[in-house]
């Protein structure tokens, strides 16, 4: 098995709560193979406060999170990146800057739980299935055998991933 640390940005539009989930899942579960970063092309600003409710309830680090641009990863200094993946339909319709290095992409898009309307009890359940949906597919991604697969191999992997729907 390689050392080699994957450095994987997870994009959305506000970078409020679908990449940030992403973030964090894939940096727990990773351990230490991955290293996750989550940025928007406009992002919100903030954190929204059902996604920050949600990790902390499945006891995940909410550390250091922040909404960010896009732009950040394209500046000098910048991680080199290995894989780009959209987490939501906007952004997947967006033209993406180019990013260094060439990084795998696909796109893995999850409904938006932000947008829903209601009490704060269907905004939780909404944030659940993104969350859920978001768990199966980077467990998936955080299991697959990287340093075996060709890019070919790989990029139909990462693209069967993002059509993964929850059972």
């Amino acid at each position: 098995m390689s050392d080699q640390v994957y450095n994987v940005l997870f994009l959305c539009t506000g970078n409020s709560a679908r990449s940030i989930l992403a973030e964090v899942l894939l940096n727990t579960w990773g351990k230490g193979r991955f290293h996750a970063y989550s940025a928007g092309s406009h992002p919100a600003g903030q954190i929204n406060p059902f996604a920050i409710e949600l990790l902390e309830k499945n006891r995940l680090s909410t550390e250091g999170l922040r909404s960010k641009s896009w732009d950040e990863f394209g500046q000098p200094g910048a991680p080199e990146l290995d894989f780009v993946f959209t987490v939501c339909d906007n952004a997947a319709n967006e033209v993406c800057p180019v990013w260094p290095g060439q990084p795998m992409t696909a796109h893995w898009g999850v409904p938006d739980p932000a947008s829903v309307e209601g009490d704060d009890e269907i905004k939780r359940k909404a944030f659940f299935v993104a969350f859920n949906q978001l768990s199966n597919r980077i467990s998936l991604f955080a299991n697959l055998p990287l340093d075996k697969l060709d890019r070919i191999k790989l990029q139909k992997a990462l693209n069967d991933i993002g059509r993964e729907q929850k059972p």
